[in-house]
């Protein structure tokens, strides 16, 4: 469970970063009628994540909030037990939790990679959370209304689900395929944007 709890921590903070760093995402010239999007420099997010590898999975509910370069995310498992606390600003990211302690990192890659040793397209996370394609390579299809439906890049596909006629997702779920028909699955889902 160790194991898990570093790998939601390392990938909620990751997203958090990559969107820190991608302020060249344009914001969608549709009106909408609710305050799903905002300025994408300062925004609030509440939502769970899941984490299912070969070895283990858990879950843990995280809220962040994003001012400009600088974020803070808190992580807390069921009735808010095993609280982590992640801040960041471009270039430095810190975890600090009472069963991990501090780990620091200059990227969203490294900072997975020390607390789990996994690697992962984190640098994709701010293009998925904004239902758009990381890289020119992705196969994409889109939904009657013409938003992403299923993107696969970089050897993960990525799976969209929206509330209604939203435009931003409300749920990701991404899967990896490894050897042996087994995978890495991770569910997103964001309960308030």
């Amino acid at each position: 469970m160790r194991l898990f709890s570093k790998l939601c921590v390392a990938i909620c903070s990751s997203s958090v970063l990559v969107l820190t760093g991608c302020q060249h995402l344009s914001q969608p010239n549709k009106i909408i009628t609710s305050p799903q999007v905002q300025d994408e420099n300062n925004f609030s997010l509440q939502g769970k994540i899941g984490v299912r590898t070969p070895q283990q999975s858990g879950s843990a509910f995280f809220t962040w909030v994003q001012q400009q370069d600088q974020f803070d995310i808190e992580l807390t498992g069921i009735l808010g037990v095993g609280k982590t606390q992640i801040e960041g600003k471009a270039g430095q990211v810190t975890l600090n939790s009472a069963k991990t302690g501090l780990i620091t990192a200059t990227t969203p890659e490294e900072l997975l990679e020390k607390a789990t040793g996994w690697q992962a397209p984190i640098m994709h996370l701010a293009y998925w959370v904004q239902a758009k394609p990381a890289t020119q390579n992705a196969q994409a299809s889109k939904d009657e209304q013409n938003r992403l439906k299923q993107l696969i890049e970089d050897g993960w596909t990525v799976d969209f689900s929206y509330n209604d006629k939203q435009i931003l997702p409300n749920k990701l779920l991404l899967k990896q395929t490894l050897a042996d028909d087994k995978g890495n699955r991770i569910t997103m889902v964001i309960q308030n944007r």
